[in-house]
């Protein structure tokens, strides 16, 4: 007997082939999704974490402005100040100084700063210059904003005496604190932005007034 041998036909074979394609589409188009999502998730936890570190950084410098070492009574303190600087269009700066000599007078060492200079939070270090505290490789700062904020605490219940009556007593302690605030983009997609916003309390307080003689 005979027996009759059949294959695919060429229809057949084409559609087989459109399916194939069709899945192996399908399936690239789902691998590239999530190696999308994957690299924006990345990204994304890269510049938050690098915006932390640079707000820790500006924090712990910011938190010894003002110091002075061997403060007289007979004299306000010389390194108090703190205000934003006249800069470019494309920059924001603050000036700030600490004691480092002892001397009771502000010298050249002594004044630091910060600055948002081309997408980079840049350190002053006293007569060293300017120092990069942020990589424009991996982030682009677009907002840096450093608001004084002053909180007066009455110093009144701590006096010996009492305040006598119809006598305005206006012993206080001035307790400072900067409110921080980075706002940032990934360098490589500009679609993704991060904020980070802090509260940085400066360690010299002023003490103004007196007690109740």
């Amino acid at each position: 007997m005979r027996r009759c041998q059949t294959g695919l036909s060429l229809v057949e074979l084409m559609i087989g082939l459109a399916l194939g394609l069709f899945i192996s589409a399908a399936g690239f188009a789902a691998f590239a999704e999530q190696w999308r999502e994957h690299r924006h998730a990345t990204l994304a936890m890269r510049l938050q974490q690098d915006l932390r570190s640079a707000a820790e950084l500006v924090a712990r410098d910011l938190r010894r402005a003002g110091y002075w070492a061997a403060p007289a009574a007979s004299r306000p303190n010389p390194y108090a100040a703190f205000a934003p600087q006249a800069a470019a269009s494309d920059a924001a700066s603050y000036a700030y100084s600490r004691d480092a000599i002892e001397n009771h007078v502000l010298d050249g060492t002594e004044q630091f700063g910060l600055r948002l200079r081309r997408g980079v939070i840049e350190l002053q270090l006293g007569a060293g210059g300017w120092q990069a505290l942020t990589d424009a490789g991996t982030l682009v700062v677009t907002e840096f904003l450093l608001e004084p904020r002053l909180q007066s605490v009455s110093l009144l219940e701590h006096c010996a005496r009492p305040c006598p009556a119809g006598v305005a007593c206006d012993a206080h302690v001035n307790v400072r604190h900067l409110t921080l605030r980075i706002t940032a983009r990934a360098a490589s997609d500009a679609s993704l932005v991060r904020r980070i916003d802090t509260l940085v309390r400066l360690r010299n307080d002023e003490v103004a007034g007196a007690c109740p003689a």
